[in-house]
């Protein structure tokens, strides 16, 4: 079930295509609220931050890359899902988008279905767990939001966060890239095998300074573990 009345900041140049959005989000019974380019975008971002950000990567000004490369920045903000909703369908673009900072990456044009169904996902991976986990010198607080190696701060998306959560309630076990896909996006996402590449990439250079051992092991043909052996 969809957290009720989420609010949906919707970033789209085309104003036909703004308005179709923002009429069918809030028909499905979001708060919706949409501007044309990222400049905007960002000063509404640090006046009111929204459950999600729905932002098309081709925008006036600034791009919607740019713009999600700066919210990962923000420490009010880097937490904040967002789905890159683009025409640009290439598999590379994909992986620049999801290296830049963005949860979702949909290409144009989808259906509503798909972006309500992309949110909802986003959404419940947001939602908090009360209990604090330790693995190593590792500590994460759902409640709060907040994980830390050693007693340093690390900085997570929301993506990488679920991810870290999951495999510290699963210490040592090994999970496929279809396992991780099925437990992080749900079984009826249809999301490329190679997004978990790219999260784990990304979860890799959050947690890891020099000298530190990284403790997400790759087990060759058949996946990931969080695991302190060396």
């Amino acid at each position: 079930m969809k957290t009720p009345m989420a609010r949906v900041l919707v970033v789209e140049d085309d104003p036909s295509l703004q308005l179709m959005l923002r009429y069918n989000l809030e028909k499905l019974g979001y708060e919706a609220e949409a501007v044309s380019d990222g400049e905007t975008a960002l000063v509404s971002l640090e006046r009111a931050r929204p459950d999600a950000l729905v932002l098309d990567w081709m925008l006036p000004g600034i791009s919607g890359l740019d713009v999600c490369r700066r919210i990962r920045t923000n420490a009010r903000l880097r937490d904040l899902p967002i789905v890159m909703l683009t025409a640009r369908s290439d598999e590379q673009d994909s992986i620049r988008g999801l290296d830049g900072g963005a949860d979702d990456y949909i290409a144009k044009p989808c259906s509503i279905e798909t972006l309500d169904a992309r949110l909802r996902a986003l959404l419940r991976r947001t939602q908090v767990n009360y209990d604090t986990l330790s693995f190593a010198d590792l500590r994460l607080d759902p409640e709060t939001h907040r994980a830390e190696r050693g007693g340093r701060s690390l900085t997570l998306g929301p993506t990488e966060f679920k991810l870290l959560e999951f495999l510290m309630r699963n210490p040592r076990r090994v999970f496929s890239r279809e396992d991780l896909l099925q437990r992080i996006w749900g079984a009826n996402m249809h999301v490329e095998l190679r997004t978990i590449d790219v999260h784990i990439r990304r979860l890799r250079r959050a947690l890891n300074q020099e000298d530190e051992t990284d403790y997400v092991r790759t087990v060759r043909s058949a996946g990931y573990a969080l695991d302190d052996a060396v």
